[in-house]
Parts: structure tokens; sequence; C-alpha cells
């Protein structure tokens, strides 16, 4: 069966699903993302992705066509219609599409562009979150604005195509010999004093909605934590790594470049962790 996937305003077979080659997503990835997991057929930390869908818009000065509660009346009823139990939604909200194609932004009555679809994922029984993953270093090459989940991601691309071809699981991103980020996840390090480091919010990296609700469930069982930047000799030196998405929850790293991380194996730490991110998710879904 075809999925269903909605188009400003329109629910319509994922086939039929089209916009203007004139949108500025398109043409100049004029445009902001966001990607809520599901579990059980429920939207899992929506609030925290909607928040971060507003704050991104305003920082590109591009308005929503819809207010967020009806966004999330989308969501809900593209997960009925696809029925949908456990995977994620993608939405993207662009510019819209002009006359041609021009640099500034288009005049008043030309309205944003808002697409959605869903897609299957299992991401509680994965078989990665047993194993841990693998990743590789790659130099940044981003823009100074990674606070802002933009659809620009050729850098992302090009970091998870190396991933990808190595054989790993992730990109972890590095510059002036520091880690800021995964390709598609928040980085973190368990030291040997049993603090758990990961960089702190700024341009440098996205604000991860599952990293944020990691690092409070974490601080609320009084785990130590830092936010700071570290290297890939301090996660090299740690009792444990992971990485955070919506797409993976919590994930361990068991090698880096090549290289073990302690025994090589997922540490009791981000087990955990995940099992009490899991356990929140499915508390909290809408």
């Amino acid at each position: 069966m075809d999925p269903i996937a909605y188009v400003n305003g329109s629910f319509v077979p994922l086939s039929d699903a089209k916009v203007s080659v004139l949108d500025r997503g398109f043409l100049f990835a004029d445009g902001i993302y966001e990607v809520a997991a599901v579990l059980d057929g429920k939207l899992i930390d929506n609030a925290s992705h909607l928040s971060r869908l507003e704050r991104s818009v305003g920082e590109i000065k591009l308005k929503l066509p819809e207010t967020v509660e009806r966004i999330q009346e989308i969501q809900k009823e593209l997960v009925a219609r696809n029925k949908l139990a456990n995977g994620l939604v993608y939405l993207q909200v662009t510019r819209g599409a002009d006359k041609g194609r021009d640099f500034p932004f288009p005049a008043s009555d030309v309205k944003p562009t808002l697409v959605m679809f869903t897609s299957e994922k299992d991401i509680v029984n994965a078989a990665s979150a047993r194993t841990g993953i693998n990743v590789i270093t790659v130099p940044d090459i981003r823009w100074e604005r990674r606070d802002i989940k933009s659809v620009a991601l050729l850098a992302q691309v090009l970091a998870k195509q190396a991933a990808a071809e190595a054989g790993a699981g992730e990109a972890w991103m590095i510059q002036d010999g520091q880690v800021t980020e995964g390709g598609s996840s928040s980085a973190f390090i368990l030291t040997q004093d049993d603090v758990i480091v990961t960089r702190h919010n700024s341009n440098a990296i996205l604000p991860g909605c599952t990293r944020k609700a990691v690092v409070t469930l974490a601080a609320e069982r009084q785990l130590r934590i830092e936010e700071r930047p570290f290297t890939i000799a301090e996660a090299l030196a740690a009792k444990e790594a992971f990485i955070t998405s919506a797409s993976a929850f919590v994930q361990p790293v068991v090698a880096i470049d090549g290289k073990k991380v302690a025994d090589g194996k997922p540490g009791p730490i981000a087990t955990r962790l995940r099992e009490i991110y899991i356990g929140f998710a499915k508390a909290t879904a809408v």
C-alpha cells in the first residue's frame, strides 16, 4: 500500500506528493526540518521538537503556515492514516515557491511549503543498541549556525557517506581538535571519574531534543554531568561513549576510528540511560 504524505493542506499518496521545482527548499535549502519518533503509535518528546521548530524558523525569519498545535494534529493524523506503530515522522517547512530563482526572500504573498511523511523503524529493538556502533571522525566543514535545524545537510551527507563506506554507524565531526557532534546525533562520553560529558549548546551544535531529555534524566538520578567540549583522546580514554538522537534514542559507541572504547562493548551507563529514556518516552508520548 502506498504510504500517505501531507503536502500543503492535503493528505496524498506518497507517490503523488509533489512540490514546485521553484520551491526555495529545493533551490536554496531555504527551510527547516524536524524528525519525531513514534512508539506504539504515539509521538515521542514531540513538544521539544515543535519548540525547536519554532526557534529554528524564527532564526531565519520564516513564518510557519500552521500553528504548532495544528502541526501536531497533522502529525497524529498522518501516523493514524499510515497505521504507523513504530518509526519516524519527518516534517519540512520551506519559504515556498516564488516566480523565479532570486536570492532575497519572496514577496509576502508567497505561502511557505509544509510537507510531512512517515517511515517505519523499530528503534527500541535495534540490534546496534545491543552491540554498540563504531564511529569514524571527519572534519566539521559546516556553516556557523548549526543550532538551526536547516535542510542544508550536504556536509552531514558527506560525513554519513564516509561512515557508511568505512562500515561505521556514525561520523563524529571534529573542529579545533574537539568533537562537535555526530552527523545526525549528539555525542557523549563517560570519564573514568564517572562524569557524563557532552558539548554545551551553542551555535556550534544542534540542540538535540533527545540529548536534552537524556541530560535531564541523568541529572534527576544524581549522575554527574559536564557540558563542555571533549577530544577524541578523551573519548578513547573514557569508560564509555554513546550517542543520542530521535532516530536512535541512546546508542553505545564501542570503537572510534577502529580503536576500542574501553573493552569494546556497550557500557552499563549508556545501556541504563537507554532504558530510562525509553521509559520516559512511553510515559510522555502523545
